[in-house]
């Protein structure tokens, strides 16, 4: 990846890892599947109006919706909401690094290198590490709802890939259609339709800045950026830098909500990082610089 990209690629990473500790915030006052649908409400309207639907057929534009938007952030609030805790939800969450590249392989058939596999197998290692240490800190079901959304990101991403799309702002907003719609109408089953009103009614300031920061920076911004990568480098490229997501999300837990890091997360942190910097830093070969001809010698010919 070029420098711009990657710095375009950690600015993605730090956005994302802020995420979880807003929507824990917002989803204080907000049922998850609302809380969901009125975000992609904001990322469609009025976005939608000015750009045009990416040339890569409706079927495309479609699934991607299904897993990246509604599959993972449907999973991932309901998950929150359940009590998982925000760092360690960052944390779990990164198991779509390896189950993109095992998806990509079945369905691209894009083979990692040695040395970004051997990048990711360190970074995961790392993540085992600090999952472990913490698993003590939630209950079975919302770790296994986060891993449902993780597998849902993972699909999401390489349907991404596959697909190409030129504009990934413009995927992000047409994919978000398949959202509203699905998420209220489980909300209106789930949580009543008193309650639904209710928590739209009485929206506090705290659910709309947080719904605006995961609307406008983590879907157009965010996702605008993801999917652009994309569609520009293979999966196992692009992907191992979410593995700096946890990172990013125990600070901010621990700034914001008093969740201290163990050792084990900072240890586990410490190998992950490891693991990304193996598998996304590319040494260039050296080239040895032409010799400067004399101008005497070149005039005399010799």
């Amino acid at each position: 990846m070029t420098p711009r990209h990657t710095l375009l690629a950690l600015l993605v990473v730090v956005i994302w890892g802020l995420n979880f500790v807003v929507i824990d915030a917002g989803l204080a006052d907000v049922p998850p599947l609302v809380f969901v649908a009125i975000r992609f409400l904001l990322v469609i309207v009025p976005a939608i109006f000015f750009i045009r639907p990416p040339a890569i057929g409706w079927r495309n534009i479609l699934a991607i919706g299904a897993f990246l938007s509604l599959g993972q952030f449907a999973l991932l609030y309901l998950a929150l909401a359940l009590g998982m805790p925000a760092g360690l939800a960052s944390l779990l969450l990164q198991t779509q690094v390896v189950l993109s590249v095992i998806v990509s392989a079945i369905v691209l058939r894009e083979r990692p290198t040695r040395r970004q596999l051997v990048g990711i197998v360190v970074g995961m290692a790392g993540l085992t590490v600090v999952v472990v240490g913490h698993s003590a800190a939630a209950p079975w079901l919302p770790l296994v709802v986060t891993m449902l959304a993780a597998l849902a990101w993972a699909i999401g991403n390489v349907l991404s890939r596959r697909a190409k799309a030129a504009s990934g702002l413009s995927l992000v907003v047409w994919s978000g259609l398949v959202v509203p719609i699905p998420s209220l109408a489980l909300a209106l089953i789930v949580d009543t339709p008193a309650v639904v009103i209710d928590s739209i009614v009485n929206i506090s300031l705290v659910a709309i800045l947080s719904t605006v920061y995961t609307a406008v920076a983590a879907s157009l911004i965010g996702y605008g950026i993801w999917n652009s990568l994309l569609a520009k480098y293979p999966t196992s490229s692009v992907v191992p830098f979410t593995l700096l997501i946890p990172i990013i999300g125990i600070l901010a837990a621990w700034v914001v909500q008093g969740e201290e890091p163990t050792a084990s997360e900072l240890i586990g942190g410490a190998i992950m990082l490891a693991g990304l910097a193996v598998a996304v830093i590319t040494r260039r070969p050296f080239t040895r610089a032409a010799p400067v001809p004399d101008p005497v010698s070149a005039t005399r010919g010799d």
